[in-house]
């Protein structure tokens, strides 16, 4: 057998290069990294020692100079990399991009031809196509195992940005291509069109959960933050299949879960091969208590509200607030719970065909789905909930009431 000989990789950007592409680089057998990019001179010295690779330049041209780079894996923050990515094409080195590629589409669609024809590879960094259990479940869907596609429901909530404290930077500045949708979306869009087929239309609502950040480089000074941190899409795939999406990278139980399945990897033997078992009970633990802290306020508000209407204000103030939840309770219940089931029947009446003219895939079953969206926690969660609202001050105020 012929050895393969190893490919010499350049690192360009050493924050996420630092802390990903590195360690992938140096423990995969046939690449090894042979220099390091980072504008901070010093820095670039520090890692090139770190971890033992030969050159270092905080320059570009230097590094695509040296014969021994084969490729360069760029990963610094995206409004860099389309000039980046040129000049790494002009000098005939296979690329390695991070995502967002680039800060338009009219700029990946130039270097991918440039790519072409310089006769080089270049690819985006969606290394989920390659984690075992996302190809097993590709040949599983591929196979047909799990039958007719009816709805798809994609929940990706991180807590990378949960921490208001978290310094202000470019990932906070939309002209700098910041904001979640880039960083995460980038990624579900891939394995959406690679696992379930092509994107015909969607709508979406972006919003910035915490709209300033400490800049640490002013003084700690608040800068304002336009990057998005939470997102909801409503997708339909080509062939009518509709994708519900929420992503947030501001979520506060989802690193715990996180950590908890990297830990299940790491110890339970074969599981990411499929031959063990996972310890789900666990998972179910983390997501229940994370639920269960978010409800504790909410409750304490329910109890106190009738306590300290009735202490400081008298028995006919508790009588009247115990009317006034009433009344606005049972309303906004009844409004919930029948306009929920209202816009669920809605979707299987026109998927049933019983609208004439009608049917799935049509405008009207698009903006049916929207309303399913939003009917389903209405009348599952949201108006139940206000049930047992009405019920904890009632109960609370029962029993007051006699000591007013």
């Amino acid at each position: 057998m012929v050895a393969q000989s190893k490919i010499g990789v350049a690192i360009v950007g050493t924050g996420f290069g630092q802390k990903i592409h590195i360690p992938g680089f140096l423990n995969h057998p046939r690449t090894e990294v042979v220099a390091v990019y980072n504008r901070d001179w010093e820095k670039a010295k520090a890692i090139a020692h770190t971890y033992n690779i030969p050159h270092y330049a905080n320059e570009l041209e230097p590094i695509l100079s040296l014969p021994e780079v084969d490729g360069v894996s760029i990963s610094t923050p995206p409004f860099l990399h389309y000039e980046m990515a040129k000049a790494v094409l002009a000098a005939r080195k296979h690329l390695l991009l991070e995502k967002p590629m680039t800060m338009n589409g009219s700029q990946i669609r130039e270097l991918y031809h440039f790519a072409r024809s310089q006769g080089v590879v270049a690819t985006a960094d969606f290394e989920f196509r390659f984690v075992p259990a996302w190809q097993l479940l590709a040949e599983y869907l591929e196979g047909g195992y799990v039958g007719k596609k009816r709805l798809i429901k994609i929940d990706w909530l991180v807590t990378s940005r949960a921490n208001p404290e978290r310094p202000w930077n470019w990932y906070s500045r939309k002209d700098m291509g910041g904001g979640a949708l880039g960083a995460v979306g980038s990624h579900v869009f891939d394995y959406i069109s690679w696992l379930f087929g092509p994107i015909k239309r969607l709508c979406s609502s972006l919003n910035c959960a915490i709209p300033q950040r400490p800049d640490p480089e002013a003084g700690g000074e608040l800068k304002p933050v336009d990057g998005e941190d939470n997102i909801l899409l409503l997708l339909e795939l080509a062939d009518g299949t509709p994708i519900s999406l929420t992503m947030s990278s501001v979520g506060k139980a989802a690193s715990r879960m996180v950590d908890e399945i990297r830990r299940q990897f790491r110890e339970i033997p074969g599981l990411l091969k499929g031959e063990g078992k996972p310890d789900t009970a666990r998972c179910v633990s983390i997501s229940t208590n994370a639920a269960l802290r978010e409800m504790i306020l909410p409750g304490v508000i329910a109890v106190a509200s009738p306590v300290c209407v009735g202490l400081l204000l008298g028995a006919q103030a508790l009588g009247g607030m115990l009317a006034g939840s009433l009344v606005v309770g049972i309303v906004f219940a009844l409004f919930m719970s029948n306009s929920g089931g209202a816009w669920d029947n809605a979707k299987k009446y026109i998927e049933k065909g019983d609208i004439e003219g009608e049917s799935k895939g049509g405008d009207t079953h698009a903006a049916a789905v929207i309303g399913d969206t939003v009917g389903d926690p209405f009348k599952d969660t949201t108006g139940p909930s206000m049930n047992i609202l009405i019920k904890v001050m009632s109960i609370v105020a029962l029993i007051l009431a006699p000591l007013l």
